[in-house]
């Protein structure tokens, strides 16, 4: 009964406005009293330090300033030109271009909301000129930033191997074919609409010209190349590659001309806010983690689940079910740090492996930011490109739907994960 009145209290101050990482520490040690395990505090911090203390955690930071580097040094503006080359002379082409340049800006940022905001400033312009309605290209542009952290490098993969202590490098490598599905999903929906709705095509670019689109955004698309070549054949890990990363960024730049000193320490100072609320969350759950493991809390909720009968593919619709909700109403790094450490290893317990389920609970998670009633991507569409709201939530309902049947799809095939973090060694 102890219990109740911290989690009232918490609730009550989350609402209020109270930051997260305290209240979750402040909550946890709290219940560190109530549950007569105050005398284990002693090891808080060697648990916090434990928890935080790992070689593969520093390539958060450096990924972060590789894709705030890049977002700053003309990349973006390489790889559209890239996709439009490519995709524009297709029926709805540039739909295609859209998806296309999402997996683009996935092997760079590994950010959403970064996807979300860039094309909607660049492409959804254009697409209202060639004839699409603004509604439609908002509604292409949310839905296809949720490849971004699908996609290796993901800052999600990294922040969800630090709380369940499992391996990035086999994280990101599991991520490649659900991504690549993803996007494939969406090129199929787009182009059936396009010829059901008589969308424009674009025109043919000469040959010349395509080559001339390659070649100038080979500095921007050699880098994810770099980066999952390394890690699949082990010529780097992970941190290393986060490293890499930012030195070929930083070269990326001087070669388009678009970096300056200033844009620099821009970069260096998101980079600092963006890791310390990171560490901080990380550090706070640390602790809860500990009182977790003392209670035997992750065990005792599988008996209880495994009482009610969700066990199987019951526990994971299950997951799917929270995690997509999560997604809806909290941030991402937000509802990882509250639900992984309760619910993942209770799917461990039943017999899951934690590469899948992290696909599985991420996919989930950015699938929320685009599913109404509020949608951080599509709010951000939104407001960047000028379009009600409402109008691009209703576009971007079938899309929506053709994601969630892969969600299924990733959720009851494990292999699609799977396989090639077994072909390459990284899971069993």
């Amino acid at each position: 009964m102890a219990a109740l009145p911290i989690l009232l209290l918490s609730i009550a101050l989350l609402f209020g406005g109270a930051v997260l990482a305290h209240l979750i520490g402040a909550a946890s040690v709290l219940s560190f009293f109530a549950a007569d395990r105050a005398r284990f505090l002693a090891a808080a911090p060697q648990r916090i330090i434990a928890h935080i203390d790992l070689f593969s955690i520093m390539s958060m930071p450096l990924f972060i300033l590789a894709g705030e580097i890049m977002n700053r040094s003309g990349v973006t503006k390489a790889l559209i030109d890239l996709a439009m080359a490519l995709m524009a002379r297709l029926k709805g082409g540039l739909g295609h271009v859209n998806i296309l340049t999402s997996v683009f800006f996935a092997g760079i940022s590994g950010s959403a909301m970064a996807d979300a905001a860039s094309v909607s400033n660049t492409l959804v312009p254009a697409m209202r000129k060639a004839g699409y309605t603004s509604s439609y290209a908002g509604a292409i542009t949310a839905a296809s930033s949720v490849i971004g952290p699908i996609i290796p490098p993901s800052i999600i993969m990294i922040f969800y191997g630090a709380l369940m202590n499992t391996s990035v490098a086999a994280m990101f490598i599991a991520g490649i074919l659900p991504g690549l599905v993803m996007a494939g999903a969406l090129f199929a929906a787009n182009a059936w609409i396009a010829h059901r709705h008589n969308h424009p095509t674009g025109e043919r670019m000469p040959p010349r010209e395509i080559l001339r689109r390659f070649v100038y955004a080979l500095p921007a698309t050699v880098i994810p190349v770099i980066i999952l070549s390394g890690i699949v054949f082990g010529i780097m890990t992970p941190t290393e590659a986060a490293g890499v990363a930012v030195c070929c960024a930083i070269i990326a730049g001087l070669i388009y001309r678009q970096m300056t000193v200033r844009k620099l320490i821009e970069s260096l100072e998101r980079t600092a806010i963006l890791s310390g609320s990171i560490f901080i969350l990380l550090s706070a759950v640390a602790i809860f983690g500990y009182l977790a493991g003392l209670e035997q809390i992750p065990a005792r909720l599988a008996e209880q689940l495994i009482g009610l009968g969700f066990e199987g593919w019951k526990y994971l619709l299950l997951l799917n079910v929270v995690f997509l909700v999560a997604g809806m109403f909290l941030e991402v790094p937000v509802a990882l740090a509250l639900l992984v450490p309760l619910l993942v290893p209770t799917g461990i317990e039943m017999g899951a492996d934690p590469v899948h389920l992290g696909i599985v609970i991420i996919v989930n998670l950015t699938l929320g930011i685009v599913t109404p009633p509020f949608g951080a991507a599509l709010l951000v569409v939104s407001a960047v490109s000028g379009t009600p709201y409402w109008s691009i939530a209703r576009k971007a309902a079938p899309f929506l739907l053709v994601q969630l049947g892969v969600l299924l799809l990733l959720t009851f095939v494990p292999e699609i994960s799977l396989f090639l973090p077994r072909l390459t060694g990284f899971v069993n």
